[in-house]
């Protein structure tokens, strides 16, 4: 067991917040100002990765003494990104093309710590297979969950089984962030000679 430094959160997101907590985290949630970008051109690996740095770096900037920590998730699936939906119509349109199909999860990751002169990013992918559910059950379903803030309009921590029939990879990572990456960055990247104080 690693001694976890403590970290500032640049997320407003309450399943990233419940995962920190969960696993022992000591941390300070300052959400980033920023505004995500969601560039076509760019692959799902480089647009979290990108959304990630800019949000840690946006607080990191206010608070250079402190490990700052941003992510970003979104939902890949035949080439495409499902970000957040806009309005329910998108997110039950969002759903019936991952109905009964396998998709990918990618979180970007970033941890900065300006006046350590310390960042290190990177990126997990987990493959999502769900099941195939009639129209009314995707429709109980989204009106179950409030899919709005949600990257591919679904809740993996509050499935249950209803809709994902398998998962390949890390689990956390489909909530919206990799845990088992995050304590091997943290392990590996940031020597506590040069971390702050607890």
């Amino acid at each position: 067991m690693i001694a976890r430094p403590p970290l500032v959160l640049a997320s407003a997101s309450p399943r990233r917040s419940h995962l920190l907590a969960q696993h022992g985290y000591r941390f300070e949630v300052i959400p980033a100002e920023v505004a995500e970008i969601m560039d076509p051109e760019l692959s799902p690996r480089e647009l979290v990765l990108f959304n990630a740095r800019l949000k840690a770096r946006a607080v990191a900037a206010l608070h250079p003494d402190r490990i700052v920590l941003g992510a970003d998730t979104v939902v890949a699936f035949q080439g495409r990104v499902f970000g957040k939906p806009t309005d329910m119509t998108e997110a039950v349109r969002m759903l019936s093309e991952l109905n009964a199909q396998e998709h990918e999860v990618y979180s970007g990751v970033c941890l900065a710590f300006q006046a350590g002169g310390r960042e290190s990013a990177f990126v997990e992918t987990t493959r999502v297979r769900f099941k195939d559910l009639s129209v009314d059950a995707r429709y109980r379903y989204l009106l179950r969950i409030g899919p709005l803030d949600k990257a591919g309009a679904y809740a993996a921590q509050d499935d249950a089984g209803e809709i994902i029939a398998n998962v390949t990879g890390s689990f956390s990572n489909v909530v919206g962030l990799p845990m088992e990456a995050l304590e091997r960055t943290l392990r590996e990247d940031f020597n506590p000679a040069v971390l702050p104080p607890p």
